[in-house]
């Protein structure tokens, strides 16, 4: 191939190579250009490691929870480097085989080691090679960003990286943010014995969340131990005896904080630095992010970009969506692929997960629509009762007249599971009716969709098993 080839992809994460092997399936010649660790954030720094680590925290914690009467386990001990020795081999082991491996058996796939800088439209160098196409994708990813805060630059402060790096798990932390990552390794490190305080600037948790979503889920985090402060607007961070301090601000008074470590969860920013996008005319917004079409064309008109770069949905599945059909669109000028965000199924990993697809019911009104919600406990559902777990709830949200579904809004255990059917359902216009009328398996968790559809017609509390 030399280095000319058809299609040039700048990033060896998940959008990256979900465009090589896009790209490769239309019989082209792609180079992918990676400066890091290949696999992207979510394999090495975000869902693989991060939902391991949780899963084995909660596995760590329930032990001591005796849900059961009748059942008393042993307290279990924690060698935490062992924990972390098996989420580094886990994320070893994926690495290879879902990149590595189709790097060495994909022979139209060159690899290319290296910082990708555009020096023309038609030429990105990488170290002392220049790779030259007549397309190309920008898939660098997001990395953590770190909200400006006086004295934050003088303390040895962690972002969600570092936190999974850590050799034993500290005696307390405080967390700055209160959305996804946040949360999720305030309960992970909250489960493996640390005491934590969220500080969050916003009214609530998860702010983009249902009110009722967020409400309970803090519910549920304060009664594990986990402080949760809302309305709180850090001033200013420094050390004071080997702890990290915080002031922060909440209701006209000033509130200090002390902890061993200080984590920084306030967000993610794309990494745009340094590829050189003014000199072929790639317009990035002032987060960095560069603006695409709903192609994924960006202003210069044989560059594609996809993935976080794009500030999007920072979702790993998006990534890959969009990578591909940016390489499809790239290559093939009457493909004009769109990516369809109506439906896409997101969710929080926290015990019991936060999962949601769809229009929240403010939104769905903002959108001129008339609408209807209806809410399900789960302590309504079977399954939950038999697990000994009832946390969480439904929110389901539906057009009035048509009953056709917008918005489905879960916290439950194991509710990232449970939220496929509701995308299933939006993607393909499905209504009330349709989902009453559809079988499921009993005792399920899943069974709580049916069950909060029959709420709009019914009382399921006067219901027996199964009926409708």
């Amino acid at each position: 191939m030399g280095n000319g080839f058809d299609l040039v992809v700048v990033g060896g994460g998940s959008a990256g190579f979900a465009a090589a092997i896009k790209a490769t399936e239309m019989g082209a010649s792609v180079a992918i250009v990676e400066e890091g660790i290949i696999g992207g954030t979510c394999l090495n720094r975000g869902c693989i490691p991060s939902k391991n680590l949780l899963q084995a925290a909660l596995f760590y914690h329930s032990a001591k929870q005796e849900p059961f009467p009748g059942i008393s386990l042993l307290k279990g001990k924690l060698n935490f480097k062992q924990v972390m020795a098996q989420k580094d081999a886990l994320v070893e082991d994926l690495r290879q085989k879902k990149y590595l491996d189709i790097l060495k058996e994909n022979k139209n796939i060159k690899f290319f080691r290296g910082r990708g800088q555009f020096v023309s439209i038609s030429r990105v160098q990488v170290s002392q090679d220049i790779l030259q196409s007549p397309k190309f994708i920008i898939a660098t990813g997001s990395s953590p960003f770190v909200i400006p805060v006086k004295g934050l630059d003088s303390v040895p402060y962690l972002t969600s990286d570092e936190a999974l790096e850590l050799k034993e798990p500290p005696r307390s932390m405080i967390i700055l943010g209160g959305r996804a990552v946040a949360l999720e390794f305030a309960q992970m490190y909250a489960h493996f014995g640390t005491k934590i305080t969220i500080l969050q600037r916003s009214s609530r948790i998860i702010p983009d969340h249902e009110p009722e979503i967020s409400l309970a889920l803090e519910g549920y985090l304060a009664e594990e131990g986990i402080n949760i402060f809302t309305d709180a607007n850090v001033k200013e961070v420094g050390c004071n005896g080997g702890n990290i301090t915080v002031l922060a601000e909440s209701e006209e008074e000033t509130l200090e904080f002390k902890a061993e470590r200080l984590l920084v969860a306030t967000g993610r920013r794309p990494n745009t630095q340094d590829l050189a996008l003014k000199t072929i005319g790639v317009e990035t917004d002032l987060q960095g992010a560069v603006k695409v079409n709903d192609e994924m064309q960006t202003t210069a008109g044989n560059v594609w970009a996809a993935g976080d770069v794009t500030a999007r949905t920072f979702l790993v599945t998006m990534a890959a969506r969009e990578g591909s059909v940016a390489a499809e669109n790239a290559l093939d000028c009457c493909a004009h692929r769109k990516v369809d965000y109506s439906c896409v199924p997101h969710a929080i990993f926290t015990t019991p997960n936060v999962a949601t697809v769809g229009l929240k019911e403010e939104e769905a009104r903002s959108k001129g629509l008339r609408v209807k919600a209806q809410t399900l406990n789960f302590s309504m559902v079977p399954k939950a009762q038999c697990i000994r777990d009832t946390r969480g709830l439904v929110k389901m949200v539906v057009e009035e007249n048509s009953h056709r579904i917008l918005g489905v809004h879960v916290l439950a255990p194991e509710g990232v599971e449970v939220i496929h059917e509701a995308a299933l359902a939006i993607k393909f216009g499905l209504t009330l009716k349709d989902l009453v009328d559809t079988i499921h398996v009993y005792p399920t968790m899943s069974e709580s969709i049916k069950l909060t559809a029959q709420s709009f017609f019914k009382d399921v509390k006067k219901l027996s098993c199964c009926a409708e």
